[in-house]
């Protein structure tokens, strides 16, 4: 089987239950895997066996179920948005029109044909911006489902059929007809989808910067030394681009000249620019600040780093979270149970309570069951996850904290256990120089020096650490001869005609060389740190302490993490010295010392076998297995690599505290969604029996069908700006 994905951008959807009816239809087609749409962002996206269905196929099912499907492609919306702003402005003046006509006294001259005049204007208005109303209402039950359009075509319909037969007298009430029911619902709901749209926009904001970051214009060097401007999408691996100061970098690639200083904080949020030179790796869409740059192109389009992280936000923001299950299964069945409760509140009023409905109980309880189909909304509850997940990832994303599935917010925010990886997450993953004893016979220069001398040509991450050392301290050596590596003990070789030998006690023992006591020594050791003895013609110099420096903010983060209860593990591939004074130095109680890369997974088993949710933090690279099995994976410091770890939530600042702010990020955004799915059901609670009239016997209030339709269009509105509410959101407790 040959698995394969499509991208597309959907156009014709009307609410959630579009999306709910794209994705079950999808299922039903051989060969299809998996279907996610997303009605906030309008798009799909699609797993398939190319063996047995293809992507026109796919695209050409969609178009047949009534939507039109365009793979990869960003819509241009600005046609549509110009016949969508027409029909508001449209509906807007047929409302006023219609307010006009029935109360401006000065028309009292042409009273006989103003029902005539009124239905005009109502006719034009349905068959104008009504139209898509019953479109989407009719794909809706083609395709055996119900959405919000069906009830509110029942609504619209309704109102002017009946208003239609009255001014022809059908039912002898001349004069009863209510067509500004129909033009005023059309014309509300009208202005709460394009308020809806607007604050979806908002909603996405992030992702929209960040496809605006990309590069349209390239710089291409021909063969023959000439510049060329193409289009950036023209640009081949292999191609070499010119990128003066000032411009963007259109291609993920290698300097191969120049030297210039480059903002790469659309990657890494950190705002001091990177020295780049000949050699060094660049990433599209980040800044030349300085010199002129000549790029090779290594990776292009949706290879780029950046289009891996737009893909990566748009599959999360697409992602279902649990939560949004049970919303989704309320959905399917609201529009059938509206429509009974709608026809529930007409036969009450018609044949039970008809004498609170004065002389005309038809039109009165007509009335009221019109405002019951128009005042429910499966829309706010359809809403109110995806808003608030697209919103908190876009939040994430500001902060360069990227959500790989929307899942793992809900996840996140549920943990109640953190498992550090130790090396490369707590600690810099950077062994330094931290202690020097000499034994009196030389200076501490003279130490690191001769310890230098014998590192030089070692590739050992302590002997790198050492020679990094000695340069900080401007420190000058001879080369060695008979350079050797004593595995697992350290250095031996000739250095200005005698033995020098660098390494652990063993090697010293192996050479007969003597080492002094000292309780220093002992404190160093206990601290787990890495010792390295350096002894010259035969005799001991001294002894560098090393350690793997632990990062600024370690200890903040285990604090704050403990505040918020969540129970914090530190686990190692390091001796049982190393890692307790590496959990003792940050505040962590327990860990696990000496586990192999493969044993690591295991812990995590072993804590979600006890009932915990498990957040494990690594470098997402070794620690793979262990990522993939947690609850949450987190990884840390992933740098340009970001797209390519196995976390669910990626921290591309390799800044501890991201791990803190992503559980609060989390934890925030779960209750907007709570929040959000609360005042959508609370909302039908209480609008839909007030609609019924349930009120009017006692306290004479009633709702007309066309503040209904507002209500309900308003009702949508409410959830998504909720959502927004995260924007808002402060960090400033933990920076």
């Amino acid at each position: 089987m040959s698995e394969q994905t499509i991208k597309f951008r959907i156009t014709g959807m009307h609410c959630v239950n579009c999306a709910g009816t794209i994705e079950r239809r999808l299922k039903d087609l051989q060969g299809i895997k998996s279907v996610r749409v997303n009605f906030s962002s309008a798009t799909g996206i699609v797993t398939y066996d190319s063996n047995v269905t293809n992507k026109s196929s796919i695209t050409k099912y969609v178009k047949d179920i009534g939507y039109e499907a365009k793979e990869q492609a960003r819509l241009d919306q600005t046609s549509k948005a110009y016949i969508q702003m027409g029909w508001l402005v449209f509906s807007i003046m047929a409302s006023v029109a219609m307010m006009v006509f029935m109360y401006v006294p000065m028309l009292s001259a042409i009273h006989a044909f103003m029902p005539y005049m009124l239905m005009i204007v109502a006719t034009v208005t349905l068959v104008g911006p009504g139209m898509d109303f019953f479109i989407s209402g009719y794909k809706s039950i083609k395709n055996f489902s119900a959405n919000m359009d069906v009830l509110v075509s029942m609504g619209i319909l309704a109102s002017y059929l009946y208003s239609t037969l009255a001014v022809f007298g059908v039912f002898g009430m001349f004069g009863h007809a209510f067509f500004e029911t129909a033009v005023m619902l059309i014309a509300f709901i009208r202005i709460g989808k394009y308020l809806e749209e607007r604050v979806k926009g908002r909603a996405s904001h992030a992702l929209q910067k960040l496809m605006k970051l990309r590069s349209d214009k390239a710089r291409l060097l021909s063969q023959e030394g000439k510049e060329l401007e193409v289009m950036a999408s023209s640009i081949h691996v292999g191609d070499k681009v010119v990128v003066r100061a000032g411009e963007v970098i259109p291609v993920d690639g290698e300097v191969v000249e120049g030297l210039s200083s480059v903002d790469e904080s659309m990657v890494t949020g950190e705002s001091m620019p990177v020295v780049k030179q000949k050699g060094d790796s660049v990433v599209g869409a980040t800044i030349n600040k300085t010199g002129v740059l000549i790029v090779k192109a290594a990776r292009i389009g949706e290879e780029t780093v950046l289009s891996q992280i737009i893909n990566m936000v748009e599959e999360a923001q697409m992602d279902k979270a649990p939560v949004q299950r049970f919303a989704d299964r309320v959905s399917n069945v609201f529009v059938p149970v509206v429509v009974g409760l709608s026809l529930l509140t007409f036969f009450c009023w018609y044949f039970v309570f008809y004498n609170f409905a004065g002389q005309l109980p038809f039109l009165w309880a007509l009335k009221m069951a019109i405002a019951v189909l128009v005042i429910a909304c499966p829309c706010a509850m359809g809403l109110a996850t995806p808003t608030a997940i697209m919103v908190g990832s876009g939040v994430g994303l500001d902060r360069s904290i990227l959500v790989k599935r929307a899942s793992a917010l809900e996840g996140i925010a549920k943990i109640n256990t953190v498992v550090f990886d130790k090396t490369g997450t707590i600690t810099e993953g950077h062994f330094v120089v931290t202690d020097i004893i000499t034994s009196g016979a030389v200076s501490e220069s003279e130490l690191v020096t001769f310890a230098a001398a014998g590192c030089s040509f070692s590739n050992h991450p302590l002997a790198q650490s050492v020679v990094e050392e000695a340069k900080s301290r401007k420190l000058t050596w001879d080369a060695v001869k008979d350079f050797r590596e004593e595995a697992g003990s350290g250095i031996a070789c000739q250095y200005q005609g005698k033995d020098l030998f660098i390494g652990n006690e063993g090697l010293m023992t192996v050479y007969g060389i003597k080492i002094e006591a000292h309780d220093k020594i002992k404190e160093l050791s206990a601290h787990g740190k890495s010792l390295l003895y350096v002894a010259y013609d035969h005799t001991y110099l001294g002894v560098l302490g090393l350690a793997d420096r632990i990062k600024r903010n370690a200890r903040d983060v285990i604090s704050q993490l403990k505040q918020m209860n969540i129970g914090v593990v530190m686990m190692t591939g390091d001796n049982e010295q190393v890692a307790k004074s590496v959990a003792a130095e940050v505040g962590i109680d327990e860990y696990r010392a000496k586990v192999l890369p493969a044993e690591k997974r295991e812990i995590i088993k072993d804590f979600q076998r006890h009932g915990k949710k498990v957040g494990m933090v690594g470098d997402g690279i070794n620690d793979a297995p262990a990522l993939a099995q947690a609850d949450v994976g987190i990884a840390i410091g992933a740098g340009t690599d970001v797209a390519k770890e196995t976390g669910d939530i990626v921290l591309v600042k390799n800044d501890m505290m991201d791990v803190v702010r992503s559980v609060q990020l989390g934890r925030q955004t779960l209750s907007k969604v709570r929040q959000n799915l609360f005042w959508a059901f609370f909302y039908n609670v209480i609008g839909i029996p007030i609609a019924a009239g349930v009120l009017y016997p006692l306290f004479g209030i009633s709702l007309k069908p066309e503040y209904a339709g507002l209500a309900m269009a308003f009702s949508s509105v409410s959830v998504v700006t909720n959502s927004l509410l995260l924007k808002r959101m402060s960090f400033q407790k933990f920076l």
